[in-house]
């Protein structure tokens, strides 16, 4: 998975809506396509929100049960999804090959989630055919979400780890459109866990699983407007 340089700008800025956070991608997909600047790790936390997917089925999906939470459709794969405080999101925008990177790309991902999880002494998996990483149990609870874009071999969008989440917000819609399924956090199964340690062991655990150095840096060195 490595880069030519093998650097990687790695910011963390505590919670951006996710409107803000979108308009950073964006710029920064655009950046690395031209090659104007290295690859880019995003960790952030959001305002409650759900985000629909390409092919999503809002309609059916929605629950009506939290009609303040508002939903966004954006460009990403896979169904609806929540982001919200107590969960901790990290967006790489990084060069991949153009051909097969996909499936290597997300399995770095899951791989880093599992590592991160696994460090406060929780056990997750994949569970084939389903997205996100899982907590096996009846029925297996989703305990961190992933969702991703490649264009021009560039990555968008990324992973979401429940750490501390109000667990009543996802009652407003099917997540992921899955029906066999609950959905978990870290604090939920027991585990001593904040953001900001979770935060950082997640960054940590995407920079050896896509073999990158994280150099942190702010937004305003990336050209960006701080929230």
């Amino acid at each position: 998975m490595a880069s030519p340089t093998g650097l990687m700008y790695k910011v963390s800025v505590g919670e951006v809506p996710y409107a803000v956070a979108l308009g950073w991608q964006d710029r920064l997909v655009a950046a690395r396509q031209a090659d104007e600047i290295d690859d880019v790790l995003l960790l952030l936390t959001h305002p409650a929100v759900y985000t629909a997917g390409r092919n999503a089925d809002v309609e059916a999906s929605v629950t009506g049960a939290r009609p303040d939470i508002p939903v966004i459709r954006i460009d990403r794969g896979g169904d609806l999804t929540y982001h919200g405080p107590g969960q901790v999101v990290a967006y790489p925008i990084m060069r991949v090959p153009r051909t097969g990177a996909a499936k290597a790309y997300v399995t770095a991902l899951e791989e880093a989630l599992i590592t991160t999880v696994a460090s406060f002494g929780v056990t997750c998996d994949r569970r084939p055919g389903y997205p996100g990483v899982w907590v096996d149990g009846t029925p297996p609870e989703k305990i961190a979400a992933i969702g991703i874009r490649i264009t021009r071999g560039v990555t968008k969008h990324g992973v979401a780890l429940n750490v501390s989440p109000d667990m009543r917000d996802f009652d407003g819609i099917v997540p992921c459109g899955i029906t066999d399924g609950g959905v978990t956090s870290l604090t939920e199964l027991g585990a001593r866990a904040d953001i900001e340690g979770a935060s950082a062991r997640l960054g940590a655990a995407l920079g050896r699983t896509l073999e990158r150095t994280l150099q942190p840096v702010t937004v305003e060195d990336l050209g960006l407007s701080a929230v």
